[in-house]
């Protein structure tokens, strides 16, 4: 008999996370090894439980799903990330696939579906729901339609942060250049990576330098 696919399932909502919990549990292939309620629980479970798949909801308080996204899979590279969300704008998915997601599908798919899912993530191949997979189709064919300069959509401070952070600065040091406070950054650089659709800060960077946006003396 085959090991069961082991589930971390990750909402603030407890009613969502019962219900998926009840559904699963139900499934011999399938075992359950754990909930979280915020994004930080969800890493500090993934480090311990090391699951198959971790079934992620985006918007979370405290921690979002895209950076317990990003830290899960840092933890355990081995754990796949099938993000369960209501929210299929750009600003969402591209993020949450950049941030190492193998899948992303709304909350109004089937149970059965919500499983085939599950399972085809634990075997390595994507599950996208067709409004999410026209969206990465257009974008892979650079078809967007929204303005062609992403720094459009970027306020002045964080123009100014995105500079700062392309010649090397930390967070702290950014912080005491703008004299602001070490988490007004974070929520900037964060805003940052969402707008662009960059993964992390050393991302964030070379698309600087490569955009312009600072230039070698």
């Amino acid at each position: 008999m085959t090991n069961p696919i082991t589930v971390l399932i990750v909402d603030d909502h407890e009613v969502v996370r019962r219900g998926i919990r009840a559904f699963l549990e139900a499934l011999s292939e399938f075992a359950v090894v754990g909930e979280a309620g915020s994004g930080a629980e969800a890493v500090e479970l993934a480090a311990r439980c090391v699951p198959d798949v971790v079934l992620m909801d985006l918007i979370m308080p405290l921690m979002d799903g895209v950076e317990a996204t990003r830290q899960v899979k840092n933890i355990s590279p081995r754990t796949q990330i099938v993000v369960l969300t209501s929210y299929h704008e750009d600003e969402h998915i591209f993020p949450a696939l950049r941030a190492g997601a193998i899948s992303y599908i709304l909350k109004d798919v089937r149970m059965s579906e919500l499983a085939d899912a599950v399972r085809r993530a634990a075997g390595g191949e994507a599950t996208l729901h067709p409004r999410v997979a026209s969206r990465v189709i257009q974008e892979l064919h650079g078809a967007r339609t929204e303005t062609p300069n992403p720094f459009t959509e970027l306020t002045d401070r964080e123009m100014e942060v995105l500079q700062l952070i392309a010649n090397g600065l930390s967070n702290t040091d950014i912080a005491g250049q703008l004299v602001l406070s070490e988490n007004t950054i974070k929520g900037h650089v964060s805003n940052i990576l969402s707008k662009l659709h960059l993964a992390d800060r050393t991302q964030a960077a070379v698309y600087a330098w490569r955009q312009g946006v600072v230039r070698r003396e």
